[in-house]
Order: C-alpha cells, then sequence, then structure tokens
C-alpha cells in the first residue's frame, strides 16, 4: 500500500504531487541491489587475502612472508604487487567498462544497464569459486569489475530519476546502504570460512557473491525504467504511463512536461561529453570530480579492501582482525541508516563537514597509539590499547559512512543538467575508480613504507577536503534536479560567475518557448 502523499515543491509555485509508492520502494530496493554487489566484492577480497589456504596456493611468497617470525618489518608482511592486483583489477575493469556503461546507459536505459551488471556478476562469482590458478582468479575479478561499472553508472541515476524530490536523497543513499550490507556480509561470510577445514572456505566466501549477482539480475528483469529514461529515448507516452504509475497519481502533468522540456533539451546536444566541458557545467563537473577524489582519499576503502590484514598488521590475531572487521562492517551499515534519515533534513553541507572533524581526529589519535605501540618488530598492542584502535576506527567509520560515503554518489547525480548527466554520471564512475585501483593497487606499500604514518596522510586530506566543502559546495537538498541552475548555481558565490553564458540564456528562452506550444503528440 502507499505510503503518505506530499507535494515535491518546484521552482516558480509548481507543485510536483507525488506519493511514495510500493513500486518506488520495490524499484529502489531492488535496483540497490547492485550496491549490495559491489560492497560484497570490497569486503571478500579483504578477508580472503587473510587466509593462509588462499594465499598459499595462489601467493606463496606472501604466505612464506606471514610464516617469517624474521619478518623485516610489520608493516611489510603483505606488500606484494600481485596480491594488490587480486584486489584492484576489479576496479580496473570498472573504469574500463564505465565507458560503454555510459552509451548503454543513455541508449538501451537504465534498467537494461543494469541487467548487464548483473549477468556480469553472475559470470564473475562462477569463475571465482571455482579458479584453479592465479589467471582465472583476476579473469573473474575482471568480469565482476565489468559489472560494478555498468551498475555504478546506472543504479545511482534509476534512483534520483524514479525518487520523489523530497525523498530523493534518502532513496539513493540506498545504493551506498546496500554497499555497507554488502561489506558486512563479507565480513560475516569470511568470518565463518576461516574456520572450514580442507582448505575450500576462501571458495565459499567467493561464491556466495552469487546472492547478490543473482538479486541484481531479478531485480532488473523486474523493475520498470524510469519516466526519464523512457522519454528521452522518444517513448514520450509509455513515460507519461510510468509516471503516473511511479508517483501513485494521475496529476503528473507538471513534472511530466517539466522532464518533456528538460529531455529536449537533452536530445539537442550532439556530443554528450563536450558539452559537459562546456562553461555552464564545469561547477558540476569539479565538484563532481573532486568528490570522487576526496572520497577515496579518505582512507575508507584501505580500510574496507584490508581490515583484516591492517588488523592483523598491527597485532590481531587472525580471529580477532576477522571479527573486528565484522564490527566496523555493522558499524558502517547502521551509520549508513542515519544518514538515510538525515540527509534531507539536515542537509548535505552539514554531514559532511561534522564528518570531517569526526574523521580527521580519529585518523590522527590512531596514528600516534600505532606510532607508540608498534614498532617494525613489536606488535603488542595491548589489550586496553586493542579495543581503543578499534572504537577510533569505527569513529572514523562511522563519519565517512554517512557523509563521503553515500554523498559522493548522491551530489553528482542530482546536480548535472539532463542534457549532460549520463556523461556526467560516467566521468563520475570512472574518476572513482580510477582513485580506487589506485589507492587498492599501492596502500599495502604505502603501508610498509609509511608505517603509521598511512593514517597521518589520509587525516591531511581530510582536512583539505573539508575546506573544500566550506568554501565551494553548494547546499542542494530538496532542490529539483532540474532546477539546481536557477536555485543553487545562480545564487552561489563563485559558481554563479560560471551561469552568465549566452548558451544558457539561449536554451532557456527555447526551453520557455516550447513549454507553451508542447505537442504530447510530437517525437523527440
Amino acid at each position: 500500500m502507499a505510503g503518505g502523499g506530499f507535494a515535491a515543491s518546484s521552482g516558480g509555485g509548481t507543485e510536483f504531487e507525488a506519493k511514495i509508492t510500493p513500486i518506488v520502494i520495490i524499484s529502489c530496493i531492488m535496483a540497490a541491489t547492485g550496491g549490495l554487489m559491489f560492497g560484497y566484492d570490497v569486503g571478500v577480497s579483504g578477508g580472503v587475502t587473510a587466509m593462509p589456504d588462499f594465499l598459499e596456493k595462489f601467493f606463496p611468497v606472501v604466505y612464506r612472508r606471514t610464516q617469517d617470525a624474521n619478518i623485516n618489518s610489520n608493516y611489510c608482511r603483505y606488500d606484494n604487487q600481485g596480491l594488490q592486483m587480486f584486489t584492484s583489477s576489479l576496479y580496473l575493469a570498472g573504469l574500463t567498462a564505465t565507458f560503454f556503461a555510459s552509451y548503454t546507459t543513455r541508449r538501451f536505459g537504465r534498467r537494461v544497464s543494469m541487467l548487464i551488471a548483473g549477468l556480469f556478476f553472475v559470470a564473475g562469482v562462477i569463475l571465482n569459486a571455482a579458479a584453479q590458478d592465479l589467471a582465472m582468479l583476476i579473469i573473474g575479478r575482471i568480469l565482476l569489475g565489468c559489472g560494478v561499472g555498468f551498475a555504478n553508472q546506472a543504479v545511482p541515476l534509476f534512483l534520483s530519476e524514479i525518487a520523489p524530490t523530497r525523498i530523493r536523497g534518502g532513496l539513493n543513499i540506498l545504493f551506498q546502504l546496500n554497499i555497507t550490507i554488502g561489506i558486512l556480509f563479507a565480513n560475516l561470510v569470511n568470518y565463518g570460512t576461516a574456520r572450514i577445514q580442507g582448505g575450500w572456505g576462501w571458495r565459499v566466501s567467493l561464491g556466495l557473491a552469487g546472492i547478490p549477482a543473482g538479486l541484481l539480475t531479478l531485480g532488473a528483469l523486474l523493475v520498470i525504467d524510469t519516466p526519464t529514461s523512457l522519454i528521452q529515448r522518444g517513448h514520450i507516452e509509455k513515460g507519461k504511463s510510468a509516471l503516473k504509475r511511479i508517483r501513485g497519481t494521475d496529476n503528473v502533468e507538471p513534472e511530466f512536461l517539466e522532464i518533456v522540456e528538460a529531455t529536449r533539451m537533452a536530445k539537442e546536444v550532439k556530443h554528450p561529453f563536450r558539452n559537459l566541458l562546456k562553461r555552464r557545467n564545469r561547477p558540476q563537473l569539479i565538484i563532481a570530480l573532486a568528490l570522487q577524489i576526496f572520497q577515496q582519499f579518505t582512507g575508507i576503502n584501505a580500510i574496507m579492501f584490508y581490515a583484516p590484514v591492517l588488523f592483523s598488521t598491527v597485532g590481531f590475531g587472525s580471529d580477532a582482525a576477522l571479527y573486528s572487521a565484522v564490527i566496523t562492517g555493522a558499524v558502517n551499515v547502521v551509520s549508513t541508516i542515519v544518514s538515510i534519515y538525515s540527509v534531507d533534513k539536515v542537509g548535505r553541507r552539514m554531514l559532511l563537514l561534522e564528518a570531517g572533524v569526526q574523521m580527521f581526529l580519529s585518523q590522527v589519535v590512531v596514528a600516534i597509539i600505532l606510532g607508540l605501540k608498534v614498532t617494525d618488530h613489536s606488535d603488542n598492542l595491548g589489550h586496553g590499547y586493542a579495543i581503543f584502535v578499534v572504537v577510533l576506527i569505527c569513529t572514523f567509520v562511522s563519519a565517512f559512512a554517512w557523509s563521503w560515503g553515500p554523498l559522493g554518489w548522491l551530489i553528482p547525480s542530482e546536480t548535472f543538467p539532463l542534457e549532460a548527466r549520463s556523461a556526467g554520471q560516467s566521468v563520475t564512475v570512472c574518476v572513482n575508480l580510477l582513485f580506487t585501483f589506485v589507492i587498492a593497487q599501492a596502500f599495502l606499500s604505502m603501508l610498509c613504507k609509511f608505517k603509521f604514518g598511512i593514517f597521518l596522510f589520509f587525516s591531511g586530506w581530510v582536512l583539505l577536503m573539508s575546506f573544500f566543502v566550506f568554501f565551494l559546495l553548494p547546499e542542494t537538498k530538496n532542490i529539483p534536479i532540474e532546477e539546481m541552475t536557477e536555485r543553487v548555481w545562480k545564487k552561489h558565490w563563485l559558481w554563479k560567475r560560471f551561469m552568465d553564458d549566452d548558451d544558457l540564456d539561449e536554451e532557456n528562452g527555447k526551453k520557455n518557448g516550447r513549454v507553451n506550444g508542447y505537442d504530447p503528440n510530437s517525437q523527440l
């Protein structure tokens, strides 16, 4: 049954009537399983790379090093480019797949891209679970990466376009929530499979990724495409019908007209990536790129990729390391739920700024403790300090989970104009995956070289990104996507200088002219 109805305010006094209908909830939940798969892939890699049986089969050099009591440095036990490539190859493949996903998402719709992502995920899971050698393992990870590229391209767009404006932030964060649930699920699985005797526990860990992969594939078959996507591809009446179903009312004409006119303008753009570089789109592009780079340089993925390895490095036993990773994963989920309830009330800026302070302080204190207690040849933290380190890392993870995690995806997906949205999302995903790859490939080597200073490195970035948010990121809560230019960019102290563009004035004139003369039977 439908939830309570509300009118989503649009600019110029227009009211868009919208109920929170079952189809919206079901569609968003099913679509966000793309995040579940992504999260499971993030979480499972760190767990299996800490399993002796897995290391002995695929990375014997690392295995011998972890068994060597005379190793030169505790921080360097896992420093191996091949081991890092196992983790990072997924993100490099995702980066490449994004270029194809952008075209598919624009040409065939968000739903088709989600289906392709699901099929890539299923194929990758089968290869990984059945891997007999390193080549088979890496190929499986590459296929999973292709799924990540398509899912990260389509799902945020799908969620932004299907959600009513007033709860767009909360529903979009379902994607990030499912990432955190996937990470927690992977940590729990790793904790259980590490106890399996016979050396095949890692196969169960990798194979259970088939559950979220199957859910995403099934979800893509069941959901309907977004009205914006249908109208953009010329299916005007289907788009209007879909809008009525999604909003739970026949009174959709104002919102329908706005989507149609935005789509007409987007159709006139022959080169979306070239259009993305136009002056009027630079603020959105700069912010989207900065958010993706900053998101990775918080250090969160270094912790999530390698949580068991990291805890093992600083003195936790293998069981304790996996258990601590489960705790941080649970904190991640709970804190993301906090974000869902607060993002459309507190706002994007407040969450990011508060989290910046929390992440900075927790990382600095962790660095001080490790610097004093963990040396190259001694990892005796002591019980009290060990618990304190876990608490501090949980403090860091919680701050990220209600801020940079979900908002790094939400803000770009809601700020690009329609004519640049698909291209903008593609660039956003590409940059995110590029820097995810960089961190995944470099972290264990950085840990070896920087030692406890790795936390100071990331805390410096957190300080920088907090200043960026304070001065350059405008608030976008409860603003309809189609009205960001008038209500956000033209009122910002810096970005308004990029909005005084002749091309923008010309297109606004075209839009105003077409609204009055719209023919519902015309073709795009």
